[in-house]
């Protein structure tokens, strides 16, 4: 048993009335201590439920980014322009159709590196995680030592940073979502971790706006200026068909932070979002993309992309991120990149 460990349990798990909220040390060290297996199972167990009921405050999530930063993997800087980080919950998504590794492809041939992480089915959800998406598109990042997801990112512009082999401390707090039943806040933590050490934009889905503004207060903290938060599907950073999507832009200039609200009606893109079925289906409904075929899913990519790819700076408005999703899809650009990193796979 640690010790300290116990002291800072006994802050967070006194009860509504007399819990105290950990400072951003004490919050890195309890992440640490967890990380690590210093503190006990029952120790781990506990925490994790006690400061979800309490909830994180900035400080706290601030001070677990610090730990996440010191212990887990930093790819090499691979480019000048910077990294776009596309989030999504580790424990998946079961309702909706995930977007963003098809988005990651259509920006990686724009110009702009993508890196995404994660890791296999996760409680409590178990919805489908991004790195089985992309083994249907014939790209197994599990494969990969740390070092070749770095020549990835340097050679073809998309990375995929793989809980389970390169972070395993991190992999081994997974069980206790199963044994808790609910997301610890160690999930929202999973949504502003950036491993990458050279220049990047954050880009990170939201469900409920308190959590946004932890968020935002958390990143402040850590001095990250530029990142963009989104009312997405099931908590990723896909915008949503159905409804307005809600955004919220970090920026240095004009202004340093922006609300967006995007109406899909207004730019003639509205419609459902593609639910999700199975894998089988996702491999050839992304086929139909990459063809270029019309299809449900080929609208929501290009009005998703068409966003990231102005945010990017490769179009200077939305209509002309979609149009330019759009011309690389239909020649084949997209289809050709992938078939890049297959090769690579294959080489490495």
């Amino acid at each position: 048993m640690s010790a300290v460990f116990r002291e800072l349990l006994k802050k967070v798990g006194s009860g509504a009335h007399t819990h105290q909220d950990l400072t951003r040390a004490e919050a890195a060290l309890a992440l640490k201590l967890m990380l690590e297996q210093k503190a006990t199972p029952a120790q781990i167990g506990a925490f994790l439920i006690a400061h979800r009921i309490k909830r994180p405050t900035p400080e706290e999530l601030a001070g677990m980014l610090d730990t996440y930063r010191e212990l887990g993997p930093l790819l090499p800087a691979a480019s000048a322009h910077p990294v776009m980080i596309l989030t999504q919950p580790y424990d998946g998504r079961d309702r909706t159709f995930p977007l963003s590794p098809l988005t990651a492809l259509v920006l990686a041939t724009a110009g702009i590196p993508v890196l995404q992480h994660g890791g296999e089915r996760m409680p409590p959800k178990g919805g489908v995680p991004l790195i089985e998406l992309w083994r249907a598109l014939g790209v197994d990042w599990s494969r990969l030592a740390l070092e070749k997801v770095a020549i990835f990112l340097e050679q073809a512009r998309l990375g995929f940073v793989y809980l389970p082999r390169h972070f395993p401390a991190a992999q081994g707090l997974v069980s206790y979502r199963e044994e808790i039943g609910k997301r610890p806040p160690i999930a929202t933590l999973e949504l502003i971790w950036t491993p990458y050490q050279g220049p990047s934009h954050l880009c990170i889905g939201f469900v409920h706006p308190p959590t946004e503004t932890i968020i935002r207060e958390a990143l402040h903290l850590h001095g990250i200026e530029e990142f963009t938060t989104v009312k997405g599907l099931e908590g990723s950073c896909d915008l949503p068909r159905e409804r307005t999507a809600i955004i919220g832009l970090a920026r240095k200039h004009p202004e340093p932070w922006q609300r967006l609200r995007l109406n899909p009606q207004d730019y003639e893109m509205a419609g459902s979002n593609v639910p999700w079925s199975d894998l089988a289906v996702a491999a050839k409904n992304m086929q139909q993309v990459l063809t270029g075929e019309a299809h449900p899913l080929t609208a929501s990519v290009i009005w998703n992309s068409g966003f990231y790819l102005w945010q990017g700076g490769k179009a200077d408005t939305l209509e002309a991120g979609m149009r330019l999703c759009q011309e690389l899809l239909k020649s084949g650009a997209v289809s050709q990149q992938l078939k890049r990193l297959q090769n690579l796979m294959d080489t490495l």
